[in-house]
């Protein structure tokens, strides 16, 4: 059974979202071990790619940092296996196609689940062209592919739901605080929508600075991910450790009061 079922025993789950390697592995660990001592409930990491297609500029330049850094797929799974010998949060990498086939599918798949990540993130893989990766994962949970909806997804959302596993990603175009209120009764019909369907949590990601950020859609959703804004958050701290704790104790805090 997957781990990721741990991530919602706390409430609203909180994710943090890090690129690895950004701007080097042992800046990484130190970030991620701070945040998963004050309120991560799950951690995303990201495989860094020369043409994340799903990213902002933030996360693209991360993945360049960590690329010209010498960062590469090998060194990432030894890096995880590294953290997991004291670290049993959820685990999920985001990365892209071309990564994973590139690499070798039933390879790649492996060494996901010797290294115990619990899931995967491709939002560029087509939901049609799902099963050559869905049979090499196979049925045990040791490692999962999470499903993305998007309010475009529109009707595709139940077929795309009807088998999804550990939690359903909902990318939102939501911002911060203070856009107009049609903005943010288009984005809570979406997510209801897509709360009405699914059989597990529901997150919410893109876009998101703070708790308040999705304060009025906390009755609908089960929990948020944060990536750009505290990559941003690192880079403009020096990458303090300090700054990641904070920040993730705050959000927690507020997330769940």
């Amino acid at each position: 059974m997957s781990n990721i079922k741990n991530a919602f025993k706390n409430k609203k789950a909180f994710i943090a979202f890090f690129t690895c390697g950004d701007p080097d592995l042992e800046t990484t660990k130190k970030a991620i071990r701070s945040a998963v001592k004050n309120g991560a409930d799950l951690i995303e990491l990201g495989i860094p790619f020369s043409d994340p297609t799903a990213e902002g500029p933030v996360i693209q330049a991360a993945n360049l940092r960590a690329l010209k850094g010498g960062i590469t797929t090998d060194k990432i799974f030894a890096f995880v296996r590294e953290l997991r010998k004291d670290i049993d949060l959820p685990f999920v990498f985001m990365t892209y196609t071309n990564v994973v086939f590139s690499y070798g599918v039933e390879k790649f798949v492996s060494e996901c689940q010797k290294s115990r990540i619990d899931g995967l993130i491709l939002p560029d893989l087509p939901f049609e062209e799902q099963d050559e990766l869905a049979d090499a994962l196979g049925d045990d949970g040791k490692t999962i592919l999470i499903q993305l909806v998007s309010p475009v997804s529109g009707d595709r959302i139940p077929m795309i739901l009807e088998n999804a596993r550990g939690f359903v990603y909902c990318v939102s175009s939501m911002g911060v605080t203070g856009q107009a209120g049609g903005f943010h009764k288009e984005v809570r019909r979406y997510l209801e929508y897509v709360k009405s369907v699914s059989k597990i949590p529901v997150m919410m990601g893109f876009g998101i600075k703070s708790a308040a950020d999705v304060e009025p859609l906390m009755d609908t959703i089960d929990g948020v991910i944060v990536g750009s804004h505290f990559i941003n958050l690192m880079r403009d701290s020096n990458f303090d450790e300090n700054a990641a704790k904070q920040y993730c104790k705050e959000f927690k805090q507020e997330l769940i009061r």
